[in-house]
């Protein structure tokens, strides 16, 4: 008896360790400027080509993976800029992580955090990029290895944000008449308040009483704006109000949530988990926007879920313009999420003129699906990588 398990184990000896066959060999970055079908404005920037960093990971088992790093305009929207972001990965992340074993999660986002401060974007690309990696060696999704999907699909917001009101207006009639989206989301800021309020009129007129309407101020507001202005958008049936006033003005903000019954979306006013608790407490919002760029990783991003959850706020998928890596990286973790009430804003592959895959995200009857497939499920158009890269 004791010979036959002998027998039945010695083949195992000669299976080489999966460790060192996923050993990191080399980490690259790449910087893309994307073009956008239209101008995308937001209260301190506009964008016509969206800036992003592709990772590029792989492994001694000749397996590679690609990550994505997405900003809005340089470093307006957070301190991370496409150039600063491929610094980081070069000089500072990449070094700690050649040689190490790349489902070493954990471990990995430990030796990035003692590399470098902060950079979040940065280190979610490059996680991204060895989840992609580890998918592919196993045969499993990155939604797999983050702990398995509880959902296939979930509702997708489109955003607005020309500041042309009647073009606005015959984008998203179009969306609906797709059935691509029929939940969509305003920029503000850019204008003064009532030349915003004067458009979102003419939207809430033009689209109907049944289309969910979301404003984004993008901390375009001062408090006594929001005390003037946030009845008008009560009145027009606003369902959500995202960052009215500076991230640094928490007390403010906690002052406006109170005040108004319009729930509020916490964004830039928290990056980190120990952020999320303050800004709940401090009663802020009653929503949080989960987004790789402030967490810094998938793993990561899910314990800002947890924290979130925990301080009773609901959660909404957040995005920067990400293309089809991007957001397949995202919906991998919060296809894993036990609750999304308000669903993704991952609009990001279609405001592109030419995504950056060869097989890209697809939308169906308001929804964005999961991608199929190991790793992040997208495969790397390498002719559009070519034609958009920054030439050095």
């Amino acid at each position: 008896m004791s010979r036959a398990l002998i027998d039945i184990a010695e083949p195992v000896q000669h299976v080489q360790p999966l460790a060192k066959d996923t050993t990191i060999r080399s980490i690259r970055a790449t910087i893309v400027e994307a073009p956008t079908r239209r101008r995308h404005k937001l209260s301190n920037t506009e964008v016509t080509h969206q800036g992003y960093v592709l990772v590029r990971v792989l492994l001694d088992n000749g397996v590679s993976g690609i990550g994505e790093a997405s900003t809005l305009g340089g470093p307006r929207w957070a301190e991370e800029s496409v150039e600063s972001i491929k610094a980081a990965v070069t000089n500072y992340l990449a070094p700690v992580l050649l040689g190490q074993p790349a489902l070493a999660f954990e471990a990995n986002a430990l030796r990035m955090s003692k590399a470098a401060t902060r950079n979040f974007a940065a280190k979610g690309a490059i996680e991204s990029a060895l989840l992609d990696a580890a998918g592919k060696t196993l045969g499993l999704s990155a939604s797999a290895l983050l702990g398995g999907a509880v959902r296939a699909r979930m509702e997708v917001i489109w955003a607005l944000a020309s500041g042309d009101s009647g073009q606005e207006l015959e984008e998203a009639k179009e969306k609906l008449r797709r059935r691509e989206h029929r939940q969509f989301k305003i920029k503000f800021g850019f204008n003064r308040p009532q030349a915003d309020l004067k458009r979102l009129q003419t939207l809430r007129a033009g689209l109907g009483d049944e289309v969910r309407l979301i404003v984004d101020i993008n901390q375009g507001w001062t408090e006594a704006e929001c005390i003037r202005f946030m009845p008008a958008l009560q009145e027009l049936d606003v369902a959500l109000v995202e960052q009215p006033v500076s991230a640094q003005q928490l007390e403010a903000m906690a002052r406006v949530a109170a005040r108004t019954s319009i729930p509020l979306l916490i964004d830039e006013a928290a990056f980190t988990k120990e952020e999320i608790a303050r800004t709940a407490t401090m009663g802020c919002g009653s929503v949080y926007s989960l987004k790789l760029v402030k967490s810094g990783g998938l793993f990561e991003m899910k314990r800002a879920a947890a924290v979130a959850a925990a301080h009773g706020l609901e959660l909404y998928g957040g995005c920067l313009l990400e293309s089809s890596i991007g957001a397949a990286a995202h919906l991998a973790a919060f296809a894993t999420l036990p609750r999304l009430e308000w669903g993704s804003e991952h609009f990001g592959p279609r405001i592109l003129v030419e995504d950056l895959v060869v097989n890209p995200i697809r939308f169906d009857e308001f929804e964005i699906c999961l991608p199929d497939g190991p790793g992040l499920g997208v495969e790397v158009d390498e002719d559009k990588i070519r034609a958009f890269a920054r030439k050095d």
